[in-house]
């Protein structure tokens, strides 16, 4: 490979970027340093011109997610990395330097064919957010492994928000809390009928049924979720009372409950979607019929709705948390009146926190499930969902509503 010397793009990396809180060391040795001068920042390792190629293919988020999650650039403390994005803003360049940029990264390549696409990237097709593309979307991320999933949620298996702020002092313990607390604030009585939209592997379903005698169907698009929710409902007795089914919220006609859940549902929707999916819950509920809305919520305006290129092709492609009042519209102008919104940031934080603990410390185990590109991806995400939190990009509510 006769151009395979990074020593031009270090230099004109170094002019790139002149105030940089972080090392790159590039698979020759040499070392663009940090000019921060403590040392406290992270170390980017570009392992080969493999990732200088992913770069130079798709410059920006993209080509950096590709390199890092085919392991071609490698990080040396993923927490540090994630909390200095935060303030780091990349300076402007102009065009020439931009071109000086693109030619020293070609010529560092030393590649004379583009470097493979990760598997685990999906760039969705179709209309977005019809029910195909959907579906396409929400089994990318859910159907990696349900004995993966198992390494690092609690025994319930709930994927979603755990409140600890109640006095909870496990993850199990903060996640039947917040079970319990939807239950109780759709007032669930014996013998109703409950829906539960996207109902996971079974955890509310289990809990409504068992703690509060309601009958309950629960519905999801993963179909591994769908056989091992199916599994737990009969192991636990209950099979009479719930049922777990494979669909679309928009397919559900000619049904009536009582209450419905939609726990950690609502960012799949979409803004384009979010009066329908408002109205078909509206639908499903007669006059007095309860809805518990749980979701994560963007507090942040005048920023691009769709999240970054890491997220869309590799964690939640076409996941859009919208603003809380985008929601409540949409709720209103389906007939719904607003009772109650509580806000529970802090808990996903904590959630997420945990979470991460237990996958790392069953990283070796999640490899063997999932593969390299895969544990890359979740080690980061979990990270940066956390982070947003801690910074105040998101919040998530819990909002009550009746239909009138």
């Amino acid at each position: 490979m006769p151009f395979a010397n990074p020593e031009s793009l270090r230099h004109e990396l170094a002019n790139a970027l002149p105030e940089r809180r972080f090392t790159v060391r590039f698979w020759d040795g040499a070392t663009l340093p940090a000019t921060d001068g403590n040392g406290e920042g992270p170390t980017f390792v570009v392992r080969s011109p493999a990732a200088i190629a992913h770069l130079a293919r798709a410059p920006g988020e993209l080509g950096l997610s590709r390199a890092y999650v085919t392991g071609e650039l490698e990080v040396d403390d993923l927490d540090k990395v994630v909390e200095m994005m935060d303030s780091f803003h990349r300076p402007r360049t102009d065009r020439a330097e931009r071109a000086r940029l693109a030619i020293a990264a070609i010529r560092a390549c030393g590649l004379t064919r583009p470097p493979r696409v990760p598997t685990a990237e999906l760039r969705p097709h179709g209309r977005r957010h019809s029910p195909e593309r959907d579906k396409q979307a929400v089994r990318h991320h859910y159907d990696v492994s349900n004995d993966f999933f198992k390494l690092f949620l609690d025994e319930s298996m709930t994927y979603s928000c755990a409140i600890f702020s109640r006095g909870a002092s496990t993850l199990e313990e903060a996640q039947r809390a917040k079970l319990d607390l939807v239950c109780s604030k759709l007032t669930l009585k014996q013998g109703e009928r409950v829906l539960d939209v996207g109902c996971g592997w079974g955890s509310f379903v289990l809990h409504a049924a068992r703690e509060y005698g309601v009958s309950a169907v629960g519905i999801t698009l993963s179909d591994p979720q769908a056989r091992l929710a199916r599994e737990r409902v009969a192991q636990a007795g209950l099979s009479d009372r719930i049922e777990i089914r494979v669909a679309d919220y928009r397919e559900l006609a000619g049904e009536r409950y009582d209450a419905i859940a939609s726990i950690g549902m609502v960012e799949h929707v979409g803004s384009s979607q979010i009066d329908v999916y408002a109205l078909q819950l509206a639908n499903l509920l007669g006059s007095g019929g309860r809805l518990l809305n749980h979701g994560i919520a963007r507090l942040r305006h005048g920023l691009p709705e769709q999240a970054g290129a890491f997220t869309q092709r590799y964690v939640f492609p076409d996941g859009v948390p919208l603003q809380l009042s985008r929601v409540l519209l949409g709720l209103e102008r389906a007939g719904f009146v607003t009772e109650h919104v509580e806000g529970f940031a802090q808990d996903y934080y904590d959630t997420l926190s945990e979470w991460i603990r237990r996958l790392d410390a069953n990283s070796e185990q999640a490899r063997r499930l999932v593969g390299d590109e895969r544990l890359r991806v979740w080690r980061l995400y979990l990270r940066g969902a956390r982070n947003i939190f801690k910074i105040g990009f998101v919040s998530i509510y819990q909002t009550r509503a009746k239909l009138g």
